[in-house]
């Protein structure tokens, strides 16, 4: 009995350490959104001592954070969505269709590895071919970059649940009279739905957090990121550490609405029982 109390108390404060180390910096976050700068660099007081808004207020009246906002939230919806539709129908293709030599293994092995490559490696050909489709500094050309990227880890993604649906499914809908593409969209995208909402929650992130093709891209804050944006806040002589973490707060408030909403899909096993 006495080294169940023991063991017990053990996961427990293994669990409070955990959670602090994990909370500890949004709190910190959290907390000097509300400070004043003085109070941040000077003071270092472990909670607000002056509660102030003053921070979140000049992010949109002066720092142009609405419209950084903005360009991140139309940037990510809109390549996130054309990235699923077409990913999806890509791993639907490869997870269903065969090709000779077994070459449909070898396309999702290769859209693996031109997921994995650094950025950083094709960032100056895209930066020339941005430039010379006249797209620098415009919402399209960061969608037509974001949607790229997030093709490839979407077809990835998808095609392992594709490949758990049993395509009885789909050859009793395609008896019934539906085409293949009927099936694929009633019967098939469906039951994916986990795989989507899983696909989504990490591109969506992925896409709302990425700094350096906005960095390139972008000059203006008619098309400036979110990430990018906050990035003007650190000066050469100061850095508006107050003004910082309140964009940050307002930068995490998206995903983690986004997570919320989309939680009860990410339970696997919809297609369980479904085969008589």
């Amino acid at each position: 009995m006495t080294s169940n109390w023991k063991l017990s108390l053990a996961r427990v404060a293994v669990f409070v350490v955990i959670l602090g180390v994990v909370l500890l910096p949004i709190y910190w976050m959290v907390a000097a959104s509300f400070k004043s700068n003085p109070e941040i660099t000077q003071d270092a007081t472990l909670y607000p001592h002056v509660w102030t808004l003053d921070n979140y207020i000049r992010l949109f009246s002066e720092k142009e954070f609405g419209n950084y906002l903005t360009n991140s939230l139309v940037a990510t919806v809109v390549s996130v969505v054309l990235a699923l539709i077409v990913g999806s129908l890509g791993a639907y293709a490869i997870a269903r269709f065969h090709l000779k030599y077994r070459l449909e293994r070898k396309i999702g092995l290769s859209l693996l590895t031109l997921r994995i490559v650094p950025p950083v490696v094709i960032l100056i050909p895209v930066y020339l071919l941005m430039l010379s489709l006249k797209l620098l500094d415009t919402w399209l050309g960061l969608i037509i970059t974001y949607t790229a990227f997030n093709i490839t880890f979407c077809v990835w993604m998808m095609e392992s649940f594709f490949r758990e649906i049993p395509v009885d499914l789909e050859e009793a809908a395609m008896v019934d009279g539906d085409s293949r593409f009927a099936a694929f969209r009633r019967i098939a995208l469906p039951l994916a739905a986990p795989g989507l909402a899983a696909t989504a929650i990490f591109a969506v992130i992925v896409t709302f957090n990425e700094f350096l093709f906005a960095l390139a891209l972008t000059a203006t804050p008619k098309a400036m990121t979110m990430p990018r944006g906050t990035a003007t806040l650190i000066g050469r002589i100061d850095t508006d550490w107050a003004s910082m973490s309140a964009a940050g707060v307002i930068g995490a408030a998206p995903i983690v609405i986004f997570a919320l909403l989309v939680q009860r899909h990410l339970v696997r096993g919809l297609t369980m029982g479904a085969v008589k």
